[in-house]
């Protein structure tokens, strides 16, 4: 079986008064989130398990060091893609606008992930399983991945997938 893994970037500091929403860096929470991620991707019986993925990263500052910090060099982490169109700061991305993105880099051969933005990855999530759960309901946590198990052999899509794990870090 295949994966697909949706995680929201971890938590950001505060724009300062001249800085880009885009340009926002991981607070100290959101590095000690990442931190608990790093160590459930490395584990070979948690996330890495999952692995390794092709994924699909915002090109966000704060999208981008959630990737770096959690993931890069992990089991969990082969190929990454950045993309700008999955955040630009000029308008909503929508569920089916990161499908498309991801049907796009899918190589059906590997696991995918994709780090980006709310409400962009519950809106993925609603597309995508039956039922949420419950720790969604409250909305999509900072940091959190999501585990979707993907058909072999067929790439992603419009379908609907078993949600096989999750992880919300502190």
């Amino acid at each position: 079986m295949r994966y697909l893994t949706i995680i929201r970037h971890a938590k950001a500091e505060k724009a300062t008064k001249d800085q880009l929403d885009f340009d926002r860096k991981l607070s100290e929470r959101g590095r000690r989130q990442c931190e608990q991620l790093r160590v459930w991707s490395s584990d070979t019986s948690e996330l890495a398990r999952f692995g390794p993925t092709t994924a699909l990263v915002s090109s966000s500052a704060r999208t981008n060091e959630t990737f770096q910090r959690a993931f890069a060099g992990t089991p969990f982490a082969g190929e990454r893609v950045l993309s700008e169109l999955i955040y630009n700061g000029q308008r909503h991305v929508s569920a089916e606008d990161l499908l498309i993105d991801l049907a796009a880099i899918d190589p059906v051969t590997t696991s995918l992930a994709v780090v980006a933005h709310n409400p962009t990855v519950l809106e993925l999530l609603w597309l995508l399983v039956d039922e949420l759960p419950e720790s969604l309901r409250a909305g999509f946590p900072l940091g959190g991945a999501y585990v979707l198990e993907l058909p072999d052999d067929q790439p992603i899509g419009l379908a609907h997938y078993p949600l096989v794990a999750q992880y919300v870090p502190d």
